[in-house]
């Protein structure tokens, strides 16, 4: 068995399609949505993952600001920066790029951001709306996971998914949509017993661990659905020739480069799973789409939420 590649990029540019007419709506409105990514420091991986973002936001038409804060800054001089940026009206969405310096507390700069504002979806006040199945801003990777399965129409009620890792940013999100999907939905992690046996049950699994090729391919139950959250960059050469032992030219590719990109799933549960996304290539273009989308949402969310002036003409009355 060869398992259909759920082919990320096809599918964020069909979203990107039908983004352009509502952009366009705003526009005539008067109203361009604007998005402000915080880039702490000099990450290299972190400016590469911004720089996408940006450029997706160009792409699209959107507005957007790069805001490079000094590697040593404080956690109350990010928090002002913050609350500048919340108080923009033409800043709709604001994300914080993670990592953050040791010297910043993470929690309170993420916990700063107007929720209105929250594209991340990261604010306790998103989670709990999430968690209430109320309309708001979800977090990116997710959502864009929810935007594969639907698109590539992989169902999902009734399924038994099982989602590996917990955290706030993929895995306890991404297990609520899944529920909300009437999916019946299992999270697992690090300290989870007899984890291969759990997953060789399921009809989708959804790997976001951030462990190399951690899901083996008897983990998988044949004809299977594999979501493969992971990103991770290897430069063992010992491990890449056993990692792309069946794929000569990733293999080769790995020589030249020094280093590969390789997800949380072995690259040969693709012979084993019914459909599987790649890395990279899969969830990655997805989770900036997404972002794309709530910053939209939010430009529509805000102005929807302010109440009419006092002087305003309201229409009469009709029956």
């Amino acid at each position: 068995m060869t398992a259909r590649i759920l082919d990320g990029n096809a599918i964020r540019n069909q979203i990107y399609a039908e983004l352009q007419p509502e952009i366009a709506e705003l526009r005539a409105s008067g109203i361009q949505p604007g998005l402000a990514a915080v880039l702490v420091g000099h990450n290299p991986a972190s400016e590469v993952y911004v720089k996408s973002k940006i450029a997706a936001c160009e792409k699209l038409g959107l507005k957007s600001w790069l805001v490079t804060p000094d590697e040593n800054v404080s956690t109350t001089e990010l928090l002002r920066l913050v609350d500048e940026l919340n108080r923009r009206d033409d800043v709709d969405g604001i994300l914080v790029q993670l990592p953050l310096p040791r010297q910043v507390g993470v929690r309170r700069v993420l916990e700063s951001v107007d929720p209105a504002k929250d594209v991340d979806g990261f604010h306790p006040v998103s989670l709990g709306r999430l968690v209430r199945g109320e309309p708001g801003l979800v977090a990116c990777t997710p959502l864009g996971v929810m935007e594969i399965l639907r698109r590539s129409g992989i169902p999902l009620e009734g399924a038994n998914a099982v989602v590996l890792g917990r955290s706030d940013i993929v895995g306890k999100p991404m297990a609520l949509l899944l529920m909300h999907a009437n999916a019946t939905v299992t999270i697992c992690h690090s300290k989870t017993r007899e984890l291969p046996q759990i997953t060789r049950r399921a009809d989708l699994i959804v790997a976001a661990m951030g462990r190399p090729a951690m899901v083996a391919p008897d983990w998988i139950r044949p004809g299977a659905t594999v979501i493969d959250v992971g990103v991770n960059r290897i430069t063992d050469p010992a491990e890449a020739a056993q990692l792309f032992a069946k794929f000569p030219q990733r293999l080769e590719r790995f020589k030249e480069k020094g280093s590969a990109l390789v997800g949380d799933v072995h690259p040969d549960a693709a012979e084993i799973a019914g459909a599987i996304t790649p890395v990279p290539g899969g969830v990655g273009p997805l989770t900036i789409a997404m972002l794309m989308s709530n910053t939209i949402k939010a430009a529509r969310l805000r102005r929807a939420q302010r109440p009419a002036p006092a002087t305003a003409v309201r229409p009469a009355a009709t029956h």
